[in-house]
């Protein structure tokens, strides 16, 4: 069946967008580490949501939108860089929390799935990267707008399969992890996370000038 073709294909498609590391993996696994699954998991869903977003706008093949993001590539990726820097920032000079606060409160739920919500949704080439994967999938055709709902929630919920898969793992292992090996993981986190944010602002100053 064509549903049954998509919502698989649409599988495909959000691990591949999901499964390279970066800034977004990164953060996931030291939120795991710090606070348990349950943490990693909505940072993922933060994630999953703005893929989604993308895929939509890629399946549904939304022209003005995708030719808005081009336009306009390079403040969003400036301003998402900042936006990774300071994170980066945060990260390298906070205090590791104890390892036996597994759950949260409501905002920081709510602040963990924002922020990589938003760090998402600043890379525009990400619904370009749809484009792409969609055509050599041989999906990249018009098709009725409930088919394609098939496409955007597989998109989803193979995005989401890869985050809860990887805090899993992560938090396998997180009793290996004291204090002392956490505070490490931060700094590493902040050098990191910061180091992409510094890349993505070069990145969009190279590109301005082309």
């Amino acid at each position: 069946m064509r549903e049954v073709e998509l919502l698989i294909g649409g599988i495909i498609v959000g691990l591949m967008i999901a499964m390279p590391v970066g800034p977004v993996n990164i953060l996931c696994i030291h939120r795991t580490i710090e606070a348990g699954w349950r943490s990693g998991v909505i940072s993922g869903l933060g994630a999953a949501t703005a893929d989604m977003l993308y895929g939509g706008v890629a399946g549904f093949s939304i022209t003005l939108v995708v030719q808005f993001l081009i336009r306009e590539q390079f403040w969003i990726r400036f301003f998402g860089g900042i936006l990774l820097v300071v994170i980066g920032i945060s990260y390298f000079f906070k205090r590791p929390e104890p390892l036996s606060a597994q759950e949260q409160d409501r905002g920081s739920a709510y602040s963990d799935l924002r922020s990589t919500f938003l760090l998402t949704l600043t890379n525009p080439t990400t619904v370009l990267s749809f484009l792409a994967l969609l055509a050599a999938l041989g999906m990249g055709n018009q098709r009725q707008w409930w088919l394609t709902v098939f496409l955007v929630v597989g998109i989803f919920s193979g995005s989401m399969a890869w985050w809860i898969v990887l805090s899993s793992i992560v938090n396998h292992f997180r009793g290996r992890f004291n204090d002392r090996i956490l505070q490490s993981m931060n700094r590493f986190a902040g050098l990191a996370i910061g180091g992409f944010g510094v890349a993505v602002c070069v990145l969009s100053r190279t590109w301005l000038r082309r």
